[in-house]
């Protein structure tokens, strides 16, 4: 990346795509300080003179707090996909800077009183229903950052904040590091035997990647090795599901539970800071949990309703997975001779995918060849120009990028208007970028003041397989299910139509909704025509078979009981850590919940040493404590809204054009605008009910 001087401060060029062939870790520092220090002084001139009207308010507030919201989202998403030890140094200099401004902000009491007297004044009923909602939102916002709390308490309040961001971005490091730092190196061709060729070629990659001055490495072939495995999914999951060797499916099966939890990398200590101060924080301003704090700003609106959606869905996925764990040991028994055979959990996924084949006669790997991912984003953006009317045209090289793999691409609407743009990233990169896969803003739709639109655009990132010499991306069905997914997400971010940044997009959503269209999109992906439109066999041009097809639909509810059974689990244990445990027992009370909530809700117990919440980076690092569940939530929602277009026809293109347009206008268009329910109820004509999902799911 080229030097620049700290004075440029490309991190504030907040109305534009960010420099990133500007950036360098070394400016971070100064330039951060020096948006704080502005930002500071625009909220100090701000409430010597507050007009309690929009204009006089709320516009700003939202001018002097988006420069600093920018530069700092720049830095996050830059250790996100970019780490290194020096920007890691320079944004751990100043986190605790910027938690402080923010919450000077925050807990500026003549704000919160000048949004008080805008709410109950004379001007409230000449606001639209947006702005009603943002005014609305902002008082709630400040009453949770602490408003009402004086001296010692607004103190402690602001520490834990401050101490909170610290452990979060602590816990995303360490979990990166741990990730790193693994590695299962294999020789010998009996080590890899049951390995598809393109795992052996990916593995043989991944040690040419990591290889210094080792010749044997540094030549390694898919053929004659060595082969590296590490714990991202790209290796992780396929060798779990081929591998023959027993033994080393445990290695790497009990390195991954273990990962993050010893050492120099270990985030017990974390958790159990992180849990204290959760529920700390919510004391002090009047929650009973952390989980009634989450909860009191989302779509659920309470525990209750959480657990009940919970209750439901265990009862219907229950009875199933203890059946297909049935099926699969009976299964395994007879295909392996052992008749007394136990299944271990990292026999699982090995036996699950051999009764897969079985079962529906084809292998993740017979599918990869026929999804590259060039062809699944020319499938996924006709798909999108069918439904919403938009065209997607790549645009590589019009602005800077992170790194070689990244490309960028225009979206314009049905007259040819620019409407948005995006970032896609799409492969694993373990050396310096997080595992997942996820979608964050990069620019937020906003009307200018000259009345030009500013139009959003997005950060879309994948961690699927890399092309492997010289060969494109070839996706497993579940990779192309994530991209779909996160265009979702997308989407919703950049289709829009609000002007206001604090609603567009997916800005203020309750969390529990904002999964819906990610959700939705992914049933896309069983549509016959969608993806026969795309899926063609790299090296032959021959469409996928119907037969295939009808195979990979019918697989589709294929042990659907234990994949709805494991994010109950999950979704369970969030809400247990963070609403019933007394913090105060520590390590050992957080793994006696752990041994509590698996009785319930899973069929193999985990191991006594399973600590895989060292790497949830979901609840620990990410948007979800208490809200985990917000995936389930959406998925009825979305599986719903999905219903819709079943109900029109799906074999009828005008019928599902214009239900694509309700929904456009609807829950992609309205962001946070409204609460949820009223989005959805728009979109659909009442409120979702859970009977789309469980069909869906054969459950």
């Amino acid at each position: 990346m080229t030097t620049t001087s700290a004075g440029d401060q490309p991190l504030f060029r907040h109305d534009e795509i960010p420099r990133f062939d500007l950036f360098t870790a070394q400016m971070v520092v100064p330039a951060i300080r020096a948006g704080i220090a502005r930002q500071d002084a625009a909220l100090a001139a701000l409430e010597r003179d507050i007009e309690p009207n929009w204009a006089g308010l709320l516009e700003p507030l939202g001018q002097l707090a988006e420069p600093l919201a920018y530069a700092w989202g720049v830095v996050h998403h830059l250790l996100a996909v970019r780490n290194s030890p020096a920007l890691r140094e320079a944004q751990e200099a100043v986190e605790g800077e910027v938690v402080a401004a923010g919450m000077r902000l925050a807990q500026s009491q003549p704000v919160y009183q000048g949004l008080l007297a805008l709410r109950d004044g004379p001007g409230w009923q000449g606001l639209d229903e947006a702005q009603r909602r943002i005014v609305t939102l902002s008082i709630r916002n400040a009453e949770q950052a602490g408003i009402g709390l004086r001296g010692e308490a607004r103190a402690r309040f602001n520490a834990v904040e401050t101490e909170l961001a610290e452990l979060s971005t602590r816990f995303s490091n360490n979990v990166l590091d741990a990730t790193r730092a693994y590695a299962l190196v294999l020789t010998t061709p009996d080590e890899v035997a049951g390995l598809p060729p393109s795992l052996l070629a990916a593995a043989a990659q991944s040690a040419r990647a990591a290889a210094a001055d080792d010749t044997t490495a540094t030549q390694a072939t898919a053929e004659h090795g060595p082969w590296r495995f590490t714990l991202e999914a790209p290796l992780a999951i396929p060798f779990l599901e081929h591998s023959h060797r027993r033994d080393l499916r445990e290695r790497l099966y009990r390195a991954s539970i273990a990962r993050a939890s010893a050492g120099e990398y270990d985030n017990q200590p974390l958790i159990e800071a992180t849990l204290r101060l959760r529920r700390e924080q919510a004391t002090l301003i009047g929650y009973a949990s952390y989980a009634t704090l989450s909860l009191s700003r989302k779509m659920a609106g309470a525990v209750p309703a959480v657990q009940s959606l919970l209750d439901e869905l265990r009862r219907a996925a229950l009875p199933h997975a203890q059946q297909e764990l049935a099926d699969l040991t009976a299964f395994a028994r007879t295909e392996s001779g052992a008749a007394d055979l136990t299944l271990a959990l990292w026999d699982v996924p090995f036996w699950a995918e051999r009764l897969r084949e079985r079962r529906y006669s084809y292998s993740d790997e017979d599918l990869r060849p026929y999804f590259a991912l060039p062809a699944v984003l020319d499938g996924l953006f006709a798909l999108a120009n069918r439904l919403f009317g938009v065209t997607i045209a790549p645009a590589d090289g019009e602005v800077p990028v992170w790194h070689p793999d990244v490309r960028f691409f225009r979206i314009v609407d049905e007259g040819g208007k620019p409407m948005a743009a995006f970032f896609l990233d799409p492969y694993s990169r373990p050396a310096d970028k997080r595992g997942g896969a996820w979608m964050n803003g990069c620019l937020d739709r906003k009307c200018r003041a000259d009345g030009d639109v500013r139009l959003p655009v997005a950060y879309l990132i994948c961690n699927q397989t890399p092309p492997v010499d010289g060969k494109p991306s070839l996706m497993t069905f579940r990779e192309v299910e994530t991209l779909f997914h996160e265009f979702g997400h997308g989407l919703q971010h950049m289709l829009t139509r609000v002007d206001y940044v604090d609603v567009a997009g997916i800005n203020n959503i309750e969390w529990d909704a904002v999964e819906l269209p990610s959700q939705f999109m992914e049933n896309w992906c069983y549509h016959r025509p969608t993806l026969l439109g795309f899926a063609r066999h790299l090296e032959t041009g021959a469409p996928l078979g119907e037969d295939l097809f009808g195979k990979l639909v019918a697989a589709r509810t294929y042990r659907a009981g234990s994949q709805f059974l494991r994010q109950i689990y999950f979704a369970t244990l969030d809400l247990q850590l963070h609403h019933h445990l007394d913090p105060a027992a520590g390590m050992a009370g957080v793994m006696a919940t752990v041994k509590e909530v698996s009785s319930q809700n899973t069929v193999i117990a985990p191991l006594p040493e399973d600590r895989f919440l060292c790497s949830f980076s979901h609840i620990f690092s990410g948007g979800y404590a208490a809200g985990y569940y917000s995936y389930k939530w959406a998925e009825v929602l979305a599986a719903d809204a999905f219903a819709a277009f079943e109900e029109a026809g799906l074999q009828d293109p005008p019928a599902v054009a214009r239900t694509g347009r309700r929904f456009r206008d609807t829950v992609l268009a309205l962001g946070g605008s409204r609460p949820p329910a009223d989005v959805f109820r728009a979109f659909r004509g009442r409120d979702a009910t859970t009977r789309a999902l469980l069909t869906h799911s054969g459950l």
